[in-house]
């Protein structure tokens, strides 16, 4: 019986395995990388037509996966690579326009460079502290992480430093991490000087108040901005011209409502989002009043419909912020680069929602 099966077999085999060698039923991607004298990472750039990967080694691995019959399986690839190509992405309000824009941004980067976007909504402090004493779960299914102005305690920045995770931050930079930034507090600071400068001393600020994310802290930069400013021009601040706004158009017309209802109300408002701005200028406009005859308003972001409305802003690349920090993960991951810093301009840019204060006000 043990004869009959042995020449079966023999019967049964292609020449090569007649001889005593070894056949590739199927070839796998390590296959093709030590064919070519690369890695599994360069094999997978190479064969999905991404950047960063020289010409003659791209022909070298296209010769090496055409020598071996190669038909590359996504799964399989990114399993022997010890990769998922796939990107965590933690914001704190993902329905508001400034992180939709830095989520395109990111995204962008991302799929041209052959990473998917795992969107995450970390909107408070519980959810970021889970969020990253789970990072042992969820690297699993990241190979990366880009944070969205969200602020880190000194043990959430040393635990995720220990356990080698590569992040990029948007909003605040910390020493481990790479991270795209702008300074809030210098550009409210701006803004408001724009509006003394045009002689305004009660200047309503809408944006403050009860966080909607216990995680976000832009409003207490953008606060410290607004007082600066007052502080430097002799203002005496009166805290009753800051009230809430969401950073939404409702949250802005319910914020200017509040405003008007006082005595004396401003003669300019300080938005800290272009959304908050357009919610409080529909309201100026249902009372009565007139843009910028009777009131002012400067917004914050520039947003897309901020030169419709002839908007008064800070202008900031949202965009780009979110490319650059998806870019620093890719680079940190590929080519093992340290951590990246790039601190973005900001811009006052003058449109027809302020003026000087008129003396009737």
């Amino acid at each position: 019986m043990g004869r009959t099966r042995k020449r079966a077999t023999d019967d049964n085999a292609g020449p090569d395995a007649r001889r005593g060698h070894t056949t590739i039923e199927r070839a796998t991607i390590e296959h093709v990388a030590a064919r070519a004298g690369v890695s599994v990472a360069t094999v997978s750039r190479a064969l999905r037509g991404l950047p960063n990967v020289a010409a003659s080694t791209r022909a070298r691995v296209e010769a090496a996966a055409l020598a071996l019959s190669y038909r590359p399986d996504p799964n399989a690839s990114r399993l022997a690579a010890g990769r998922t190509f796939t990107i965590g992405m933690a914001v704190p309000l993902i329905g508001r326009w400034y992180f939709s824009q830095v989520v395109a941004g990111a995204h962008q980067t991302l799929t041209s460079a052959g990473y998917d976007l795992l969107l995450m909504g970390v909107d408070s402090e519980e959810a970021r502290h889970r969020f990253i004493t789970e990072w042992a779960v969820l690297h699993k299914r990241v190979d990366g992480l880009v944070m969205v102005d969200l602020r880190l305690s000194r043990a959430e920045v040393a635990e995720l430093k220990a356990a080698s995770a590569v992040v990029s931050t948007v909003g605040d930079r910390y020493a481990p991490f790479s991270s795209v930034t702008i300074d809030n507090r210098e550009a409210s600071e701006l803004a408001v000087r724009h509006l003394l400068d045009l002689g305004h001393r009660r200047i309503g600020l809408i944006g403050t108040g009860p966080p909607v994310s216990l995680s976000f802290w832009v409003p207490d930069e953008r606060r410290k901005g607004y007082r600066d400013a007052l502080e430097h021009a002799g203002v005496a601040l009166d805290p009753a011209y800051e009230a809430p706004g969401d950073f939404t158009v409702e949250g802005g017309a319910s914020g200017m409502r509040r405003l008007l209802a006082l005595r004396h109300p401003p003669t300019a408002v300080f938005a800290m989002s272009d959304e908050i701005a357009m919610g409080a200028m529909q309201v100026a406009r249902q009372s009565g009043l007139r843009i910028p005859e009777d009131i002012s308003f400067a917004g914050f972001d520039d947003h897309e419909m901020a030169a419709v409305v002839g908007l008064t802003t800070i202008r900031q690349p949202v965009a780009r912020s979110g490319e650059l920090a998806a870019r620093f993960v890719i680079d940190a991951i590929e080519d093992a680069s340290g951590p990246q810093h790039a601190v973005e301009p900001i811009e006052l840019i003058v449109r027809t929602s302020t003026a000087a204060v008129s003396r009737r006000r």
